[in-house]
């Protein structure tokens, strides 16, 4: 059963998603437009080499941007390494809509411990490089294998989250953290996202927290970026406080040790 989340003030998270070189384009209108509402942080979750051509590594001006949001009091958080799968073809009918229909780009979704371990290592190597604190993963498209949970059992990390949950790392305690996605690929995607997204805002009005997943593609298109910036502002004027995912994890770990 989900952990009882007891906490004096309704938070909001704001999460950018697929965080990379070439992705950053695509967010830089929507940050700008965050950043003139005030000291709202951002988690960012970052992908080391965004579908094995985007390496951090080569970018010095996306690593000074990333520089420049965590001294803002931004989180990076790792997110996949490739975020793309890269497994053997789908061999069963499940697989098959998992892999090629739901996403693409479950990187690891079918990985054993040591395949997850190796990529997990990379990412966390691209960190300390970068001297980018790290306390929690997200595994592209929420999606993880038994050896991804393995493997993150081992590894010294904070958290890792699916799409309603944060887990506590390293016994996957489980904490309830409400999100709302679009699925933003074409109009009708998009018009059916907004209405969902209204109804599920309406539905989680007393929920401790509720996390705003955001993807690069949402950014491409005036109508559900318009949504975001609204919903934001929304939340924020209904008496949200605006956190990161780390932070929000520490308050409650706070809130526990004194109760």
């Amino acid at each position: 059963m989900a952990e009882i989340t007891a906490i004096t003030q309704r938070s909001l998270m704001l999460v950018l998603h697929d965080v990379a070189p070439q992705t950053w384009p695509d967010y830089r209108p929507f940050v700008e437009a965050v950043d003139k509402l005030g000291n709202i942080p951002i988690t960012w979750l970052v992908v080391p080499n965004f579908h094995k051509h985007d390496p951090i590594d080569a970018n010095p001006d996306f690593q000074r941007l990333m520089h420049d949001r965590l001294v803002r009091g931004d989180e990076l958080a790792l997110h996949g390494y490739y975020h793309c799968d890269d497994s053997p073809a789908p061999c069963t009918p499940h697989e098959f809509f998992m892999r090629r229909i739901y996403t693409w780009e479950g990187e690891f979704y079918t990985l054993n411990e040591q395949q997850a371990m190796q990529r997990l290592e990379a990412g966390m190597e691209v960190f300390r490089r970068n001297d980018w604190p790290l306390h929690g993963f997200v595994a592209p498209a929420w999606l993880m294998s038994k050896g991804t949970r393995d493997a993150l059992r081992k590894l010294p990390l904070d958290y890792t989250s699916d799409a309603q949950h944060l887990y506590r790392l390293p016994d996957f305690s489980e904490i309830d953290a409400p999100g709302i996605v679009w699925s933003a690929r074409s109009a009708w995607r998009r018009g059916v996202s907004k209405i969902v997204s209204n109804h599920r805002e309406a539905q989680l009005h007393n929920a401790a927290t509720i996390r705003l997943g955001l993807h690069p593609v949402d950014m491409r298109h005036n109508f559900s970026r318009r949504y975001w910036l609204q919903a934001l502002e929304r939340l924020l004027s209904d008496g949200r406080t605006p956190t990161s995912k780390f932070a929000w994890l520490q308050g409650l770990n706070a809130a526990r040790s004194a109760a």
